[in-house]
């Protein structure tokens, strides 16, 4: 596995690569209606060109080495609260899923987030989502839950998580 970091000539293939992530991770959790609203605002060409502005906010590619195809994406942030990184986007296109892509991928946040000075990491997970239990399986472990209002009538239910990283 290899993680290339994402420039913005890379922003349709995220945009690719989390709409074949999403199709299959949230088709019995959330309705067409809210996956397309929230595509079409989390992943957006102005949400993901303004991210990739940001020196905290960091995306990379997930590449098969032996085959040199793109597996899913990661896309984290530096001291988005005191002492924190916040992942905020793990995905993996389906068929990839347990191949290891996500353990690495997780070590590899590891290592940066220790670079950075931070000894947390948060995400949220909804709460109905399989990978909750991936991320218990890494170590991270759920601190508090939450129902966060995302415009157009929708909400997202979700467990918050953490990950402390040490030395």
């Amino acid at each position: 596995m290899k993680l290339i970091k994402a420039t913005e000539k890379d922003i349709p293939l995220i945009q690719d690569l989390a709409r074949r992530s999403w199709e299959k991770a949230y088709a019995e959790i959330l309705s067409k209606e809210q996956m397309e609203y929230m595509l079409s605002e989390m992943y957006s060409d102005t949400e993901i060109a303004g991210h990739l502005q940001n020196p905290h906010y960091h995306y990379y590619l997930i590449q098969d080495e032996n085959n040199a195809s793109y597996e899913g994406f990661i896309g984290y942030e530096h001291h988005y609260e005191d002492n924190a990184t916040k992942l905020h986007r793990i995905y993996l296109v389906p068929e990839s899923k347990g191949k290891g892509f996500g353990k690495e991928a997780l070590l590899f946040l590891n290592q940066k987030v220790r670079e950075s000075g931070n000894e947390r990491i948060i995400l949220n997970v909804n709460k109905y989502n399989s990978a909750k239990k991936f991320y218990e399986s890494q170590g991270y472990r759920v601190y508090g839950e939450g129902v966060f209002d995302i415009g157009n009538g929708f909400v997202m239910d979700d467990y918050l998580m953490e990950f402390l990283i040490h030395s």
